[in-house]
């Protein structure tokens, strides 16, 4: 049973190092890059993101339809 457990151990290792093998590999983005692309789409749409301009209490399904009144 030890050398099914060992080889088992040998057969995960080497899967282990083949996935990082492949993720070596994988080219790279420069964050900066990333991160300024990013920047430049959230100023492209600005205008149209709804946590930035807010919503119109008409078109908010989750505004309450009722006042509350205090008695």
């Amino acid at each position: 049973a030890s050398g099914m457990c060992s080889s088992n151990s040998v057969v995960q290792t080497q899967k282990l190092v083949d996935q990082l093998r492949v993720e070596a590999g994988m080219e790279r983005i420069k964050i900066s890059l990333t991160a300024a692309d990013l920047v430049h789409y959230c100023q492209e749409h600005r205008r149209s993101d709804p946590l930035i301009t807010g919503i119109a209490a008409s078109s908010n399904p989750f505004k309450d339809k009722k006042t509350c009144v205090l008695l």
